[in-house]
């Protein structure tokens, strides 16, 4: 997984060798080097608004928060389940303090970095959460994909209002047509690349 920090100044990768690295992009060089993780690391997703902060998953159970202006940059999140490995995470796009990750029993959780009790989940999927995105609209919309080979959205309440299953095998990535269009796009090992319309009003089929 890479992320591109705010400011597109540097990025963030990650990958099965269980290490992090933060790249200078001017540069294309790597800056940091973090092994925090001990197990292949799932995805990476960074701050909206600050370039020092940023999220990270691995298969070793862990949720990591990430500021690189620290001497000890990683702090471990509570998850909902210990022995169930977090697998995709993203952030808000507008709330530095909001955050979204995906396990591998298909759940996603809505979580409050500034409230302990700000925890809500949902049984989106069947099988493993491979990859969320958040939309750019003011009211943003959360895009999952999974393992259970379907694409689905729900609002900010967790509400279903889109779910495709066109998709013929496990589906990958995801992401948004920038601009608040309604516009997606999901990726699967079927070799498709599927482009998905949802309104916000639209009743999951």
């Amino acid at each position: 997984c890479v992320c591109v920090c705010v400011g597109a100044r540097h990025a963030v990768s990650c990958g099965a060798d269980c290490r992090i690295k933060v790249w200078d992009l001017n540069q294309k060089s790597v800056i940091s080097s973090y092994t925090a993780h001990s197990l292949p690391v799932s995805c990476v997703s960074c701050s909206p608004t600050d370039e020092s902060l940023f999220l990270s998953c691995a298969q070793d159970g862990r949720l990591l928060l990430w500021d690189r202006r620290k001497d000890k940059p990683a702090s471990r999140l509570d998850v909902v389940s210990p022995s169930c490995s977090p697998t995709a995470v993203s952030w808000h796009p507008h709330q530095n303090s909001r955050i979204a990750y995906g396990d591998e029993l298909g759940r996603v959780t809505l979580r409050d970095l500034q409230s302990s009790d700000g925890v809500r989940t949902t049984h989106t999927h069947t099988r493993r959460v491979s990859a969320l995105s958040f939309s750019s609209d003011s009211a943003p919309l959360l895009a999952s994909v999974s393992d259970d080979c379907s694409v689905a959205v729900v609002t900010a309440e967790l509400r279903e209002i889109f779910r495709d299953r066109r998709h013929q095998d496990f589906v990958r990535g995801v992401c948004w047509v920038p601009g608040g269009s309604g516009v997606l796009t999901s990726v699967g090992w079927d070799h498709q690349v599927l482009h998905h319309s949802v309104s916000p009003h639209t009743p999951a089929p």
